[in-house]
């Protein structure tokens, strides 16, 4: 196999990349690395912090490094913050990956992200901001994915069992 993750999960915002994401790491084994995860490390605080103290695009470079970095760890189940497909690099390397599109549904993601303040993207009216994002991107992650894989009403272990039929 060649080097870099063993899958990477890209969706929405409550497409439920994370949980599903833990779920193959540890049925397969591997570790779980998530580059939201990543940039907080870095940066020292949360990436809504990120955001108000910097601005979007200073969170964009700190995002992208984390992914250029995060695409070289071989074997990892690697989670995508939800946004980082609107880099055309990062969308150019993940050509050589197992890429999964988490799809969800408008209600079914704003009923998960509720209204969570810690995404910074989602202030102000959840749903309205939620569509304009989902509807913006859906033709992005349907490019990058080499599967596309629907959660809403499916329970967690149901999805991972998708991916790994999939993966073989």
């Amino acid at each position: 196999m060649s080097a870099g993750p063993a899958v990477v999960l890209i969706g929405p915002p409550g497409s439920g990349k994370s949980t599903i994401a833990g779920l193959l790491a540890s049925r397969l084994g591997k570790p779980h690395r998530d580059t939201d995860n990543d940039v907080e490390d870095v940066a020292g605080k949360p990436i809504s912090d990120i955001f108000v103290d910097s601005g979007e695009a200073a969170f964009r470079a700190l995002e992208r490094v984390a992914i250029v970095a995060a695409l070289q760890a071989d074997g990892v189940v690697l989670s995508l913050g939800g946004g980082a497909i609107l880099d055309a690099d990062t969308r150019a390397d993940l050509a050589g990956h197992n890429v999964v599109f988490l799809d969800v549904s408008l209600s079914e993601a704003a009923k998960r992200v509720g209204l969570g303040v810690a995404r910074p993207l989602l202030l102000g009216n959840v749903r309205t901001q939620l569509k304009n994002l989902m509807d913006a991107r859906r033709p992005l992650y349907v490019e990058a994915a080499k599967l596309t894989v629907t959660t809403d009403g499916r329970a967690p272990e149901e999805i991972a069992d998708e991916i790994l039929e999939h993966l073989g």
